[in-house]
């Protein structure tokens, strides 16, 4: 168990090490480009980098190429990205344009056909309320409170204003 711990720790310092040297490595812009890196693997068979050979067995040269970052591709590459935005905005315009301003006709179907459906209900209302002699409208309780005169007389106008409003073009 004590032998498993310490090739754990063992592999976890190789493992820091690699990466800081990897971290270096890639850190270094000119000397790294003219850097020999090696590469190979330990007696407990972790693979270790260095800029030094070890003299291992599995040594191996790494061929590194490093460039300097180029600004003029940079900026290039920045202006086609912007570029690209402003005509995907475009195209977005263009088309909310073109698209019909409006109710479709199939709204405007449906909402003729509410309005018809609802001056004939209002219509079938207002001849009932004209005929009948005496209005009613049902409480909480479910019974019939008679409407006065000026109460008819409300419900009548109201029920015309809604056949007006619905039954005009």
């Amino acid at each position: 168990m004590q032998r498993q711990a310490m090739t754990l720790m063992s592999t976890l310092k190789n493992a820091l090490k690699t990466a800081g040297i990897l971290l270096l490595a890639t850190a270094m812009t000119g000397s790294a480009a003219a850097a020999e890196i090696y590469k190979w693997v330990d007696a407990d068979g972790n693979v270790q980098y260095g800029d030094r050979p070890s003299g291992a067995d599995s040594e191996v040269q790494l061929q590194i190429a490093s460039r300097p970052t180029d600004p003029a591709h940079i900026e290039a590459q920045a202006t086609a990205r912007l570029e690209q935005q402003a005509n995907a905005r475009e195209v977005a315009r263009e088309a909310a344009a073109n698209e019909p301003q409006g109710p479709s006709e199939e709204e405007l179907r449906t909402e003729a056909r509410e309005r018809a459906e609802k001056c004939t209900m209002y219509r079938a209302r207002l001849e009932k309320f004209v005929q009948s002699r005496r209005l009613y409208r049902e409480d909480a309780n479910g019974e019939r409170v008679y409407l006065d005169e000026a109460e008819t007389q409300a419900a009548r106008e109201n029920v015309q204003h809604q056949v007006e409003e619905y039954c005009s073009p």
